[in-house]
């Protein structure tokens, strides 16, 4: 347990001293209690703001309230004093030594420092990419790919079972149009001359792969078949060579799925039918006509009854069509099947990686959720803005081999995965992105991933220097009480934030917390690291004081140790040489 927990626990017993003496209400809810570094060093060590989300339910001032709880604190063992500001906020300076006592910890966990058991195994269901295999990923998918990648891992580390999962769109009229493109290009491998391609079919050279195949596979054979037989064994031809080219992508930029679902496979099933069922036998589909689109004029607009759910039950605006005037299925109907399917096999929370295209249809996907499972906040869905691509400040020309847009490999053979992979998750998901090639493999603190693993790389080469003092573990303790400096202090604070940040990420569902955590963290290191050169007594090694050097090299083991865990919560290398 980090030692913010520690002292969360500590004043919610300090609460309960306080019930039984009769001083506050009994039963108050100290959930929203958070003790914290303060933001200003000079106040102290730790910082609560009990006094100020606690004041209303005691039916007290929150000065009042504080002065009872730092009565309380000034007696706990590791405090040295606890200072009251402003309306109520309470500041808490520690014992000397307390923080090299936090360092031993994590020098005892390892890289295991900082996961929690706050999942406590509750299943997670992380569903992101979910590209049409129409083509190949591009740079968008590639935000997307990675955030829910690094979330996924967050989430094992915090406890969770975490489940990956990619909906392959499989079914429908987009991989209708793939095949009828792809059936050009067999075509074409057959010599045949296609002119241009017609607009509203894919024009991306990568079908050219797919035609060859077919051509090799069926001959001309393909020829002579109406489209009605064709089109089937195209397509599917066409999706497994593109889920082929996906998959490969992925592996390449560090990401592995659990499952590969086919919507295909779950119409085909009759999941669709089962999941309009139980929305029916709830009384909540009903036959009925949609008000036209804003927008639209009436005379614009032909009234159709249609088979409806009602989301607007559930925070939707409207309420969703589930089924056609000519009786198919919508796509709505069919993503309602397939998150129902997913509530059955995971029976747990889900979280879904969309585009930001896709922001409009949060509400309604919500709504049906909490139809089916009875539950609110089953489903949480994340949304990534849009990627910018530059070099040296002008936008990168789109792919030939896609046609339209920047292939996801184009970018790993420009950056490489790991810069990318970091970049991603230097905004928001919810904030568009923008870089610049030319900015993010220069070596210098400009670029992100360079400054945190050259902070790693130089970790490493302080451990390897030869003839370093060897402490025993009976002395390490009292050696780390030598670590006084305000440089040193910052950093083994920084380090023992690791863990909350972990919990807190977690449960906001926002890994990109890991990076600005580790761009800190590489910060204060290099920091450090240049006090050192311009104070020689700040330096790692002091020849003629070993159990000095020795504290400091553990400081610097420990700063590697974190480095090297928020890293691989990412998938990016640690490197030891730069």
């Amino acid at each position: 347990m980090n030692i913010f927990n520690r002292f969360e626990q500590e004043l919610t017993s300090i609460m309960h001293s306080l019930e039984t003496e009769k001083l506050v209400p009994e039963g108050v809810d100290t959930s929203r209690v958070v003790v914290e570094l303060p933001r200003d060093e000079t106040h102290g060590d730790l910082a609560t703001n009990i006094a100020m989300v606690l004041s209303k339910p005691c039916k007290m001032k929150p000065r009042d309230l504080a002065e009872l709880v730092a009565t309380k604190l000034e007696a706990h063992s590791d405090v040295s004093s606890v200072d009251i500001a402003g309306p109520g906020f309470i500041n808490i300076r520690l014992k000397d030594g307390k923080w090299g006592q936090e360092l031993a910890g994590i020098l005892a966990s390892g890289t295991s420092y900082g996961s929690s058991d706050i999942g406590n195994g509750k299943p997670v269901n992380v569903e992101f990419v979910s590209a049409n295999p129409t083509g190949p990923l591009h740079a968008a998918h590639a935000r997307g790919a990675i955030f829910g990648d690094a979330l996924a891992h967050l989430l094992d580390f915090a406890g969770f079972d975490v489940i990956r999962e990619y909906y392959i769109n499989d079914a429908g009229a987009q991989v209708n149009t793939l095949a009828r493109s792809a059936f050009l290009r067999y075509r074409e491998a057959l010599g045949h001359d296609i002119g241009q391609i017609p607009a509203g079919l894919y024009p991306g050279e990568y079908l050219r792969d797919v035609g060859n195949a077919l051509k090799d596979q069926y001959g001309d054979s393909l020829l002579a078949q109406d489209e009605t037989e064709w089109l089937p064994v195209i397509k599917d031809k066409a999706i497994e060579m593109m889920m082929a080219d996906i998959k490969s992508d992925l592996t390449r930029l560090g990401v592995k799925m659990d499952i590969y679902s086919s919507e295909k496979a779950l119409v085909s099933s009759g999941a669709v039918d089962t999941a309009v069922a139980q929305l029916t036998s709830s009384n909540l589909v009903y036959r009925g006509y949609l008000e036209p689109p804003k927008g639209q004029k009436d005379e614009d607009w032909e009234p159709r009854e249609q088979l409806l759910f009602k989301s607007t039950d559930f925070g939707d605006d409207v309420d969703r069509p589930l089924q056609k005037s000519d009786g198919s299925w919508t796509y709505f109907a069919a993503d309602v099947a397939y998150h129902m399917d997913k509530l059955n096999r995971t029976s747990g929370e889900m979280v879904n990686v969309w585009g930001a295209d896709h922001g409009g249809y949060i509400k309604r996907m919500k709504a049906a959720t909490e139809a089916l499972s009875g539950q609110k906040n089953m489903l949480d869905v994340k949304t990534c803005q849009l990627v910018s691509l530059l070099d040296k400040g002008q936008p990168v020309k789109m792919s030939k081999r896609a046609g339209t847009f920047i292939t996801l490999s184009d970018v790993m053979d420009s950056i490489g995965p790991d810069v990318m992979r970091f970049i991603m998750l230097t905004r928001r998901n919810d904030q568009s992105l923008e870089f610049d090639y030319a900015q993010v493999t220069e070596k210098s603190r400009e670029n992100p991933v360079f400054y945190v693993q050259y902070a790693h790389a130089r970790a490493c080469s302080v451990l390897r220097q030869p003839d370093l003092p060897n402490v025993s573990s009976d002395d390490l303790q009292n050696n780390l009480s030598l670590l006084e400096d305000v440089h040193e202090l910052r950093l083994i604070k920084h380090l023992c934030a690791w863990p909350k940040l972990i919990e807190a990420a977690a449960l906001s569902h926002e890994p990109h917390r890991i990076a600005f955590y580790l761009m800190e963290l590489a910060a204060l290191f290099h920091g450090l690291w240049n006090a050192g050169r311009d104070k020689l007594a700040l330096r790692f090694v002091q020849p003629d004081q070993v159990n000095l050097t020795s504290a400091r090299l553990e400081l610097v083991k420990a700063t590697s140790l974190v480095i090297r865990s928020g890293l691989s919560l990412l998938s990016i290398d640690a490197v030891e040489e730069m």
